[in-house]
């Protein structure tokens, strides 16, 4: 019986029920299939694509053409999130029956079509971090249960629907200036993603003349970003944070790039995703779960406890050493809107 999925961590010791449990060695075995299935493909490599991916990127694109239909209001005085995400985010909600119905079989709809909305960030606080990353990983893992998706399609699902999702979700960070979830953001891999990072260095783990320190080197960036999801990915934040070097914008990814290999950064990135996101509670405590991906540790319905910025605050649940949610401290802008601010404040230079 198909349900909608809720949220049910709360504290540490129900996140901690959750890494022990079948749900979460469900979840990373298919990132990490996931992760295993792109070694040394480019993303333009020729791979299987089946009826119901050509299904799912043809839905993606419907959701680009939304983005192209609903412009961003005039708000050039705030560098945080634009109000018309919301208009987009209850058109797909409003859409995703009709959306979903050419490939997932009618009565499941209801639960898988709350983690696809959750994929896209969250309405009320404009904003998109990695754990609505890993909804649409839950999206596609319901949608591989359900049989929508074989192990035949993992190629394809990382190299062309994740790939265009985050051609999605970069649209709708450069249209609506979402915020980064949690100020902890700025300093990670990128102020949104963490997967392409997993995924794009398990494509570069054998090659031949691209190595870790390559993305100091602008040229190769530039040529390969368009095969590689890391390159790519630092395309994007050369892009939108133009000031100083990447070691002090970021740190983090300086470092990485010190290793040797693509293999040793490879499996850092799983011990890191395994720790930094599947390990934080401000993250899990917005992963929901019905039947397709079942916990039956924690709370029956989190949610109903939330607060309006969306966590639990309640019966001194943080009182005794726990992470408080960082979402709950000082909103973070979107670096795209301080670099589009720049653009318009920037004068001619004499003798330029």
């Amino acid at each position: 019986m198909y349900q909608t999925p809720v949220k049910r961590i709360i504290t540490k010791e129900h996140l901690e029920q959750f890494i022990q449990s079948e749900a979460y060695q469900t979840y990373i075995d298919y990132i990490v299939r996931l992760n295993d299935s792109v070694c040394d493909l480019k993303i333009d490599s020729d791979v299987h694509v089946s009826p119901n991916v050509n299904h799912i990127l043809k839905l993606l694109d419907t959701l680009l053409n939304f983005i192209k239909e609903i412009p961003a209001v005039e708000n050039s005085k705030s560098r945080f999130g634009n109000p018309a995400f919301r208009d987009f985010y209850d058109r797909v909600e409003a859409s995703i029956t009709d959306l979903l119905k050419p490939f997932v079989p009618e009565d499941a709809i209801v639960e898988v079509s709350r983690y696809f909305v959750e994929s896209f960030g969250n309405r009320r606080r404009i904003d998109y971090g990695t754990g609505h990353e890993a909804n649409f990983m839950a999206w596609l893992l319901c949608l591989e249960k359900l049989g929508v998706l074989t192990p035949e399609d993992d190629k394809a699902v990382v190299l062309r629907i994740f790939v265009k999702y985050i051609a999605v979700m970069r649209q709708l960070q450069f249209e609506y200036w979402l915020e980064p979830a949690g100020s902890h953001g700025v300093w990670g891999l990128d102020d949104y993603h963490f997967l392409p990072f997993m995924f794009g260095s398990s494509q570069l783990k054998n090659h031949k003349y691209i190595r870790p320190k390559s993305i100091h080197d602008q040229d190769t960036v530039e040529e390969f970003s368009k095969s590689y999801m890391y390159l790519a990915c630092i395309q994007f934040i050369n892009q939108v944070k133009t000031s100083a070097s990447l070691r002090w914008h970021s740190p983090m990814l300086d470092d990485i790039s010190a290793c040797k290999t693509w293999i040793k950064v490879n499996q850092g990135m799983i011990k890191m995703y395994k720790a930094e996101v599947l390990g934080k509670l401000p993250i899990m405590q917005h992963f929901m779960f019905g039947s397709l991906i079942n916990f039956e540790g924690g709370v029956d319905n989190a949610e109903e406890e939330e607060d309006e910025c969306g966590h639990n605050h309640h019966q001194d649940t943080f009182a005794k050493g726990q992470e408080y949610p960082d979402c709950c401290g000082i909103p973070v802008p979107s670096a795209i809107a301080a670099a589009a601010s720049r653009s318009r404040s920037q004068r001619p230079i004499p003798f330029d």
